[in-house]
């Protein structure tokens, strides 16, 4: 099982050196290349996503990555910043579909900002469709028009990359609740009207799935009204980013959720939901949880191991049940540790 490690910038050498240490802890045959992404990258190699890396990452059967970006690049030109390495790595390997799970855990339910009694027992899976719409769009750009500057970027899709991440979306609900929420913006935008259009089409190929349909404007509304109702949402790129994020924040930190971007095969780029915390990295206080989950998912999705995935699973649930927090979910009557001390909880758990 070849991995290739990217820790990336900011705290993702911190947190990544905890996932490793946990998947060496189990009784699997691992092989783990290291390599860089992201800002790293740009100043080791002048590039986000240098030929060697990209070489490594063809190569693998997976990918497990920290963290890009941060202040310090911000201004290098735009082909240069560490984001262009993420969307690189994604669009080479043909990523198209990102599973980002919002789970609860009971011990956590007072960190969240909403009231516990509508967060508590929360589980919902966001897909988000992640190598078209506006991110990859032509044409793109800022022109000086009419004296004036100008920016424009192009939204749109092909039914088959429509119907591919419903396909997807319509799976992951059989195995849960059968519910789908498929988000867009028909009412506006022409793209997303296909996008309802297909979904709509591929629904009969799944008659035990109840498919219903929902605006982004409400359905942002409706995670913090009533999160609950979800099951599985599918969604677009852009919408699909900003959704992810305010779900993730109905668990009380981004710092727990970790997730997974997928080809058509199972192979898979597996990162923490998080970015980098440039404002905390190196201090050993980040939160190691999502990059761990993040591993776990790896081993469920890429290479079929559900028992290990369960085993990291119920080692993270252990940890939380005994106390250990790190500062971003700590609240009075727990255990505050480090990044380190937490790793080593979820090993002692193990």
């Amino acid at each position: 099982m070849k991995i290739c490690v990217l820790p990336g910038d900011g705290i993702g050498p911190e947190i990544m050196a905890e996932a490793v240490r946990v998947l060496k802890a189990l009784d699997l045959k691992f092989e783990m290349e290291e390599a860089h992404l992201g800002g790293c990258a740009v100043d080791a190699a002048g590039d986000p996503y240098p030929e060697a890396t990209q070489r490594l990452a063809q190569a693998a059967d997976a990918v497990l990555l920290g963290a890009v970006g941060g202040p310090k690049w911000d201004t290098l030109a735009r082909e240069l910043r560490p984001e262009r390495g993420l969307l690189g790595i994604r669009k080479q390997l043909g990523l198209f579909a990102n599973l980002r799970p919002a789970i609860l855990y009971p011990e956590l339910a007072n960190a969240s900002t909403l009231k516990p009694e509508v967060v508590a027992g929360l589980d919902i899976l966001i897909v988000r469709e992640l190598t078209g719409d506006i991110y990859f769009g032509q044409p793109r750009g800022i022109e000086l028009r009419d004296g004036e500057r100008y920016g424009f970027n192009t939204m749109h899709y092909t039914e088959s990359e429509i119907r591919r991440i419903l396909r997807v979306a319509f799976e992951a609900a059989r195995k849960r609740s059968k519910k789908l929420c498929s988000v867009d913006k028909m009412n506006v935008l022409e793209t997303t009207q296909l996008w309802r259009d297909v979904a709509n089409e591929t629904a009969p190929e799944y008659p035990d799935v109840e498919l219903s349909h929902m605006l982004v404007d409400n359905a942002a509304m409706q995670l913090v009204r009533n999160p609950k109702q979800f099951d599985v949402m599918v969604t677009g790129n852009m919408f699909g980013d900003i959704l992810s994020d305010e779900a993730s924040m109905l668990t009380g930190s981004i710092g727990m959720l970790p997730s997974a971007s997928l080809d058509s095969n199972n192979k898979g780029l597996y990162e923490p939901s998080h970015g980098s915390a440039p404002d905390i990295a190196g201090q050993g206080v980040a939160n190691p949880l999502a990059t761990i989950l993040s591993a776990a998912m790896m081993l469920r999705y890429t290479f079929a191991q559900e028992a290990a995935a369960l085993r990291i699973e119920s080692a993270v649930k252990k940890v939380l049940a005994q106390g250990y927090r790190t500062g971003d979910i700590y609240e009075p009557g727990t255990q505050k540790v480090g990044t380190k001390a937490m790793g080593d909880a979820v090993l002692a758990a193990l």
